[in-house]
């Protein structure tokens, strides 16, 4: 039971970021490059927010159970500001690179967009976060003991998995969208993908209430997702054209008959 429920687990979490990594990532070696960049800058920002959190513990009163508790969403609020200040420095990085790419190339433009950038940094961030927060549980899934035996929800894992699936998607969702916003000056949009990523740690919190927490979140994942396509270009058109496989037509007409061939002597 416990490899089925791994298993399970696993392709849930990491099924859609997995295949997303192989068909859009894997084939170019300069997205995998970014996405080790992007992976490196996330834990960067990690690894501040826990020295942080740990400071605070250390100079605060461990005896008191309330206390640590604002200490723990403390954690969480800077873990999130230090996350999305670290993917504007991904940005800032990433936009001088694109601009050395230029320079060098024959044409005078860049092998990659910095949509395309955009979305292998918001990807990068999500599949190393995805891991951080999911291989834990995964492994206490294959055992020994049962969840829910002593009165606990049963659904843990599987929450867990999908809220990790979640998490993953607004990541690169939240990539688009900010990098889009500080290209273009739009302050307000990447205000909204902090504000908005400080609502998803918060609504974790709401476990083991997960109706409360997961619903929230998938909600905010669809709406997320929208916002990114049409940040991305997309329309109802586009996607019509997506689900039918077919390619634009080209309404551009050509009148051979206008056309005469050179006289020939």
């Amino acid at each position: 039971m416990g490899l089925a429920v791994f298993f399970g687990c696993t392709f849930i979490a990491y099924g859609p970021a997995f295949a997303l990594f192989i068909l859009t990532v894997a084939v170019d070696p300069l997205r995998i490059i970014i996405l080790v960049a992007g992976s490196f800058f996330w834990l960067v920002s990690v690894l501040l927010g826990s020295l942080v959190w740990f400071v605070g513990v250390q100079l605060s009163d461990r005896g008191n159970p309330s206390l640590q508790s604002g200490m723990l969403v403390f954690g969480a609020a800077v873990s999130v500001l230090l996350q999305e200040a670290f993917r504007f420095a991904n940005y800032k990085l990433l936009k001088k690179a694109d601009q050395g790419l230029a320079s060098i190339s024959e044409d005078g433009r860049s092998p990659i967009s910095l949509q395309q950038m955009a979305y292998v940094s918001g990807l990068a961030f999500g599949l190393i976060s995805g891991a951080f927060s999911g291989v834990n549980i995964l492994t206490d899934s294959l055992g020994p003991g049962i969840v829910g035996i002593h009165g606990d929800s049963p659904h843990f894992f599987i929450t867990s998995a999908f809220l990790t699936m979640a998490l993953v998607l607004l990541h690169t969702f939240w990539g688009v969208i900010f990098f889009d916003a500080c290209e273009r000056g739009k302050w307000l949009a990447g205000m909204g993908v902090v504000v908005s990523h400080l609502v998803t740690s918060a609504l974790t919190f709401l476990c083991p209430w997960y109706e409360t927490s997961l619903v929230p979140i998938y909600l905010l994942t669809a709406g997320t997702a929208a916002w990114a396509f049409s940040t991305a270009g997309g329309s109802v058109r586009t996607l019509q054209r997506c689900i039918t496989c077919k390619q634009k037509i080209d309404d551009r007409v050509v009148v051979y008959s206008a056309l005469q061939a050179p006289s020939e002597d």
